[in-house]
């Protein structure tokens, strides 16, 4: 293989590479994990030390119990019979797909009475800087949809490269 080919093999998969970096994984309550907290506020307080974003992924680890993702209602009655969300593997992985609330809660009776629930706040996707809304000229492309078909070019380009 040319020094050429394998320069453009490593831009390639460099590229996948840097598209992954835009989610991060959490880790429920941190080494804890999901367990029955001696202080009722602890999933909640970590929580608000957070900043989730859309496609970041939650994953609860736990032994006998199980995590729910429930709506706001079903979060304050601690019960639900229908969750949006049921694991109970022992590690679970949730990917919070919008900005918003999430509610959780265990599934195991009387856990979430006492303290195994949480709320999990999503934030809206930023606005790229400088950007104006002009409503008269039709549709603009986002950084990242302009990023996208950058790299979709450089794809294609590639692989025109490759076989060539």
């Amino acid at each position: 293989m040319t020094s050429s080919k394998a320069f453009l093999y490593l831009v390639f998969f460099s590229s996948f590479h840097f598209f992954t970096v835009f989610s991060t994984q959490f880790t429920v309550g941190g080494d804890k994990g999901w367990i029955i907290p001696k202080d009722d506020q602890l999933y909640n307080e970590w929580a608000a030390k957070n900043r989730f974003k859309v496609n970041d992924t939650l994953t609860f680890e736990y032994k006998k119990d199980s995590v729910l993702a429930v709506t706001q209602e079903e979060y304050e009655k601690c019960k639900s019979v229908h969750p949006i969300y049921f694991s109970n593997n022992g590690k679970s992985e949730f990917k919070l797909d919008r900005p918003g609330l999430f509610y959780f809660i265990s599934g195991v009776s009387g856990h979430c009475e006492r303290g195994l629930k949480m709320i999990v706040k999503v934030l809206e996707p930023a606005s790229p800087p400088n950007q104006v809304a002009d409503h008269t000229t039709g549709p603009s492309t986002s950084g990242a949809a302009q990023l996208a078909n950058v790299v979709g070019v450089l794809v294609v380009s590639l692989f025109g490269a490759i076989f060539i």
